[in-house]
């Protein structure tokens, strides 16, 4: 048994990778949403086993050692409910190795650096702050969904295009808004709004960014003020040991990212950058056997 499972489990894919104990990636595999808010236990689930299995190949499920999952939306799991589907999948795939599952923070934070503790800053659809200790999740700020938080996120930002475009339609950032959603007036604009089309407002965050870029001041008006909310959610924490910035809008190229790297750097507060969770999520399944970091 010398062999170890990784797997990223969010709203959009799940990626698995098989890695040797002492960190080599040998398999790789993906499969379709996994996050069981949203899918359901059994589809979530089954993605996770088509992505494990997909990762394994012609590997003998039996080298397995250990396994972690790091999943979003954990707080839905327990034994009596949801773990159990996955507990299936994992057998059913041959596996007999223990299987672990975490928060989708943990592995987001060992993606970015071999510390067993300290925080990691995540801003993509959402947004959330989390103190990490191992395994385990110590604290969390924020994470609190589009309506009573996410504060920083792709989603605010898009919510915050859409308010700024109505509140000053005949501006050139209205009209990139409006253009993108396919809308010709304000009102069109409000009642398009009213139907909560999720996908395609956070569909304006990269326009936000992209607009930012081309220093639209309305634009470098919304990424700045989300850099700002980031580092605030993150200063709830008090941060002391490495912070590793986790999400599309931080883990990319982004202005959010920019600024918040700039906050930071004027505290001395240093950061890393989450690259790949599930080989992440594999480096803690091997952590638990080797007893190194």
């Amino acid at each position: 048994m010398d062999l170890v499972v990784g797997v990223d489990a969010g709203g959009t894919s799940t990626r698995a990778v098989v890695a040797e104990v002492h960190g080599a990636v040998i398999g790789r595999g993906s499969a379709g949403p996994g996050n069981p808010l949203t899918v359901g236990f059994e589809a979530a689930a089954e993605a996770m086993g088509s992505a494990v299995r997909a990762a394994l190949g012609s590997l003998p499920p039996a080298r397995v050692a250990r396994g972690v999952l790091g999943i979003a939306g954990t707080s839905c799991l327990t034994p009596g409910n949801g773990l159990p589907a996955y507990e299936k999948v994992w057998n059913s795939s041959g596996l007999t190795a223990p299987m672990v599952v975490v928060g989708d923070v943990v592995t987001a934070f060992a993606a970015g650096t071999r510390a067993p503790s300290g925080v990691v800053l995540i801003a993509g659809t959402g947004a959330i702050a989390a103190q990490i200790d191992g395994e385990r999740v110590v604290r969390t700020v924020d994470g609190n969904g589009w309506l009573l938080g996410d504060f920083g996120s792709g989603r605010w930002i898009g919510l915050a295009a859409l308010r700024a475009a109505v509140r000053d339609w005949s501006s050139p950032f209205a009209a990139a808004v409006a253009d993108q959603v396919s809308v010709s007036s304000a009102d069109d604009l409000v009642a398009w709004a009213q139907r909560l089309p999720f996908p395609e407002i956070d569909a304006l965050a990269p326009l936000v960014c992209e607009l930012s870029r081309l220093a639209d001041p309305q634009a470098r008006a919304i990424t700045s003020s989300a850099a700002a909310e980031l580092v605030s959610t993150l200063g709830e924490l008090s941060p002391t040991g490495p912070v590793v910035l986790a999400g599309s809008l931080l883990s990319n190229d982004t202005p959010v990212r920019e600024k918040v790297r700039a906050i930071l750097h004027t505290r001395a507060v240093e950061t890393t950058t989450s690259t790949d969770p599930a080989a992440g999520a594999a480096r803690l399944a091997a952590r638990a056997l080797t007893k190194s970091p």
